[in-house]
């Protein structure tokens, strides 16, 4: 046998004791640092001052239902399904399947879950094996280095080095516990970007239905107006009218006509938006805009418990990695100013020719261990842990920013929902006088009782109606959305968003 395995009783005992001193090093570490403790859920119970009503009041108009408000109740991870529109439903299946700013998100988390796992190596020892080919010539007026006596000559030395940096005092527990928090981070403000998404895409597609309509009944009044104008036009030159009327009524036309391009501008500007929500070209927008009667108002709306808010919103949950992250920094900074620990081992073999590797004698191995420790750095490592510590107060203070603004999105959307409801019945009442008085004027017109001129006013009238009330229709349709967007949108619900982690 060879001197490396006749010596293996003696190498192999040293190792053994290395390796129980491991062992003890990690049971004795311990972790410095604040231990993290998760936030309380806020005390409050409520989300505005005044209890929150069980029903919004309604009209019968086409979003104009009533819709019920149900404390406690989840959300659906498919929630703009609730509008019941197939157009709607492909239009969001197109942006989660190309909107390239979920892609990067969703890249990002991936980025964040191979750094956890490649943190991961810190708790091994390192193995390294290496391969060394020299050839020299020793002087000869000394003794020649090699055994043969011998002054020209070459070496071959493979070898395995081991090295291990016992976890002390936490230094790597803490960083571990950092990085992971940092990828959760990471995880909800994916999270974020799938929610604001659907909710872009549901809200965009509302108003550019709500600009059509506007556009549609815009024009109906510019026709109505030019008419007026011809008709003034007539009766100034039977003397029935003056120039003040025609300059008034062409003022009139003037005005209603610079209300259409701004509307056109923007309905472009909505479908140039779709387009790039679903990840297309503008140039690749579907010609056909969204029709916003294809739309059903959800008539049941869950309102999470306050409690169960700061768990569903995304951005709540990233700021509370955030400050899990900020927590374990201090561990990391308490511990850079601790003695560290190194503990080495390494086994080989060297000879004159590459078959005599291995052979009797050839064999050589060695154990080591190291301890540093900081004796004066400037006050470097004590204002770093003071800046950790102020870090962390500062992340635990971004947290309650954001819990409390996650809490007024909630109340203000509340507010807004029951505001549309009362805007959509005095806009539907309107249209509706505005009805009656077209009919009633319409039926004056035929008996010979008014002009021309009387008619198309109360029809401009009408039109003018009809625009307010799609406006409010719009508004509670968008509002609405958007309080499934407050609530946290429903991400716990989709399974290919917590496959990777089950926690709400």
């Amino acid at each position: 046998m060879n001197d490396l395995t006749n010596g293996r009783g003696a190498g192999w005992h040293c190792r053994s004791w290395l390796t129980a001193g491991l062992a003890g090093l990690m049971l004795a570490g311990c972790a410095v640092g604040p231990e993290y403790q998760r936030p309380a859920p806020p005390a409050t119970a409520d989300y505005a001052t005044q209890p929150l009503p069980s029903t919004v009041s309604a009209t019968n108009v086409a979003g104009g239902g009533a819709q019920h408000l149900i404390l406690g109740a989840d959300l659906a991870g498919d929630w703009w399904t609730l509008f019941h529109s197939a157009p709607l439903n492909a239009l969001i299946q197109a942006a989660l399947t190309n909107n390239p700013d979920l892609k990067a998100a969703q890249a990002a988390l991936q980025v964040a879950r191979e750094n956890v796992l490649a943190q991961r190596g810190g708790y091994y020892p390192s193995v390294a094996a290496g391969f060394s080919a020299s050839r020299a010539k020793q002087s000869e007026l000394i003794s020649p280095t090699p055994y043969a006596s011998i002054f020209q000559y070459n070496l071959f030395t493979p070898e395995v080095t081991v090295s291990y940096v016992p976890d002390v005092f936490g230094q790597n527990r803490r960083t571990m516990e950092s990085i992971q928090a940092e990828a959760q981070a990471v995880r909800f403000q994916m999270m974020a970007a799938y929610t604001t998404l659907t909710a872009n895409v549901v809200v965009t597609a509302i108003q550019e239905g709500a600009v059509h309509m506007q556009m549609a009944a815009t024009r109906e009044l510019v026709a109505i107006s030019s008419n007026m104008v011809e008709i003034v036009k007539y009766q100034m030159a039977k003397g029935y009218a003056s120039r003040l009327d025609l300059a008034a009524q062409e003022s009139q036309q003037a005005q209603m006509m610079a209300t259409l391009p701004p509307l056109v501008k923007q309905a472009g500007q909505l479908r140039d938006q779709l387009a790039v929500l679903a990840g297309r070209f503008p140039n690749e927008a579907p010609t056909n805009g969204f029709e916003l009667d294809s739309l059903h108002l959800p008539t049941e709306l869950p309102v999470s418990l306050p409690s169960a808010l700061v768990a569903q919103r995304p951005d709540v949950r990233q700021a509370e990695a955030n400050l899990h992250a900020a927590t374990a920094q201090i561990g990391i900074a308490v511990a850079n100013r601790l003695p560290n620990i190194t503990l080495t081992a390494n086994a080989g073999s060297t000879a004159l020719a590459i078959d005599q590797v291995f052979t009797s004698g050839t064999g050589f191995w060695g154990i080591g261990a190291a301890a540093t420790a900081p004796l004066f750095q400037g006050g470097t490592l004590l204002h770093q842990e003071r800046a950790a510590r102020a870090a962390c107060v500062e992340a635990a203070e971004q947290y309650r920013s954001t819990v409390l603004t996650a809490f007024q999105t909630v109340a203000d959307t509340l507010v807004a929902l029951q505001q549309d409801a009362e805007a959509v019945q005095a806009a539907a009442a309107a249209a509706q006088d505005a009805r009656i008085t077209r009919e009633l004027t319409q039926r004056q017109w035929r008996d010979g009782y008014i002009g021309r001129l009387a008619l198309l006013a109360a029809e401009q009238a009408g039109w003018q109606t009809r625009i307010s009330l799609v406006q409010a229709q719009a508004n509670r349709y968008a509002d609405t959305a958007a309080l499934f967007q407050a609530l946290g949108g429903g991400w716990w619900q989709r399974a290919e968003l917590t496959k990777d982690n089950h926690e709400k």
